[in-house]
């Protein structure tokens, strides 16, 4: 059910840029899991790392503002 969480963020990211903003903003992982588990997405790092590495994707952020190419559209 975590990483199900990890997907339903990832998908509310695709269609929200308030969302991805808000989360794009963030530096570590630990900060992201936290903001999720605070707006309802309950999962750990290691779900993110998982739901990531299935889907290809990585963590890392660029360009400023900074942001990353892990939202599911």
């Amino acid at each position: 059910m975590s990483k199900r969480n990890v997907e339903a963020l990832l998908i509310a990211g695709g269609a929200d840029e308030n969302i991805r903003c808000r989360y794009d903003a963030l530096k570590t992982k630990e900060e992201f899991v936290a903001l999720a588990g605070a707006d309802g997405y309950a999962f750990t790092v290691q779900d993110l790392d998982a739901v990531l590495r299935e889907s290809g994707d990585a963590f890392e952020s660029f360009g400023n503002p900074p942001k990353r190419v892990i939202w599911w559209r």
